[in-house]
């Protein structure tokens, strides 16, 4: 089978293009039957394509990963090139990785997409910031969800939402979930020290971490509320709260500047630490120094950097509104997103308690290794063979 891939976010540094390079490596590693063609629309990358690979490289006015964003749109002539060098290279399947980068064109090829949450049509207000922007992205989502001979999507819970929120008929939906990549794992405490000497965090100091963007459903307005009645409730404590993500150059809508004149305004300068956005080395030693990862969002369709701290051994307060309940078990505490008072007291409990901790951190560890981008690969090759009636994937 002639397969075809959507590789337009590979360089995409958010959980989308995460889950493109892992997914589709992880997929072309164990697949010995189908050839594979790779359409981008970048010269380079960090991430490097998979080997044995046939690669189209479709030149555009502006890269998806680009013109995806919160306030862009690609232009009907990079919508044309890229569709005329798919229908041109006379494939069996095409496959796009996200939403995000879906291209609608006509052609009798069958199509798999996949939708990670409905997060935009849930709050729309917190994702677009024009009126423009939210129209062009839902005509694109529905006209991958009417193209699309299946759907795919990232767990459970964003399986029943897309149901609910998008009436999409369950029998066109398959999931195929993520997982942390084999960088994140405990790491030994001379890294550990090493992290805390290059972040200037005091070795005494407890720390809560933050990864993801600072798009306005992330919740972190109300984070920061709830992290500055946790200081001044306890003064004696030295506490830190890491966030991690880019505030510079994501294309998404994002509140950095508010959350920055927040931080500032509640005197909490010497507590919040932006680090920007970081390479997985540095992360790792982040996220190995730090005792708990908080996510507040809104909604996750799964909640990748709550599983890479788990399967660091790091306990997890996140957001009921996902399925890292089901995902981590009691390696988590699941807190309502509307509730900041929960949130503090968690914060407040989990950080106080050393054998709450440990327990969390345990049951995290194991959840986490239950998770792997090969047995995600194996799920997204049987949706492959599903399509093309060839039974189950090898």
């Amino acid at each position: 089978m002639r397969i075809g891939v959507d590789a337009t976010s590979w360089a995409n540094k958010r959980g989308y293009g995460r889950y493109t390079r892992a997914l589709l490596t992880a997929a072309v590693e164990l697949d010995r039957r189908n050839e594979y063609t790779f359409f981008t629309d970048f010269d380079g990358c960090e991430s490097p394509l998979p080997k044995g690979v046939k690669i189209c490289r479709v030149a555009s006015r502006v890269p998806a990963t680009r013109a995806a964003s919160a306030n862009g749109h690609r232009s009907v002539a990079d919508l044309w090139a890229m569709a005329s060098a798919i229908r041109n290279a006379h494939l069996d399947l095409i496959y796009f990785p996200t939403d995000y980068t879906y291209v609608p064109f006509f052609t009798d090829v069958p199509r798999l997409v996949t939708i990670h949450d409905t997060i935009s049509e849930q709050f729309p207000e917190l994702v677009f910031p024009t009126l423009r922007s939210k129209v062009f992205y839902r005509a694109k989502i529905r006209s991958g969800i009417r193209q699309a001979r299946l759907l795919i999507t990232v767990s459970e819970f964003s399986r029943r939402q897309l149901i609910e929120k998008l009436k999409i008929p369950e029998s066109r939906l398959r999931v195929v979930s993520e997982a942390a990549d084999l960088i994140f794992q405990p790491s030994p405490s001379s890294t550990v020290e090493e992290c805390s000497r290059r972040w200037d965090i005091p070795s005494t100091a407890q720390c809560l971490i933050y990864v993801g963007g600072f798009s306005p459903h992330k919740n972190l307005s109300m984070l920061l509320d709830a992290f500055q009645q946790l200081v001044q409730r306890d003064r004696s404590r030295d506490l830190r709260l890491v966030m991690v993500g880019d505030h510079a150059g994501d294309s998404f809508y994002s509140c950095y500047a508010e959350l920055a004149n927040k931080v500032k305004s509640y005197g909490l300068g010497s507590k919040v630490l932006f680090t920007g956005r970081l390479e997985d080395e540095d992360l790792l030693a982040l996220l190995n120094r730090s005792d708990v990862l908080v996510l507040p969002s809104f909604c996750e369709g799964f909640g990748l950097p709550a599983v890479e701290a788990a399967a660091c051994g790091k306990a997890v307060l996140a957001t009921t509104e996902s399925p890292l309940h089901g995902l981590l078990g009691e390696g988590m505490i699941a807190i309502s997103p509307s509730e900041p008072g929960e949130w503090l007291a968690a914060m407040e409990r989990v950080l106080s308690d050393t054998a709450l901790r440990e327990r969390m951190s345990a049951a995290a560890l194991a959840a986490a290794s239950r998770l792997s981008w090969k047995n995600s690969a194996r799920q997204l090759l049987s949706v492959f063979d599903e399509v093309q009636g060839n039974g189950a994937a090898a």
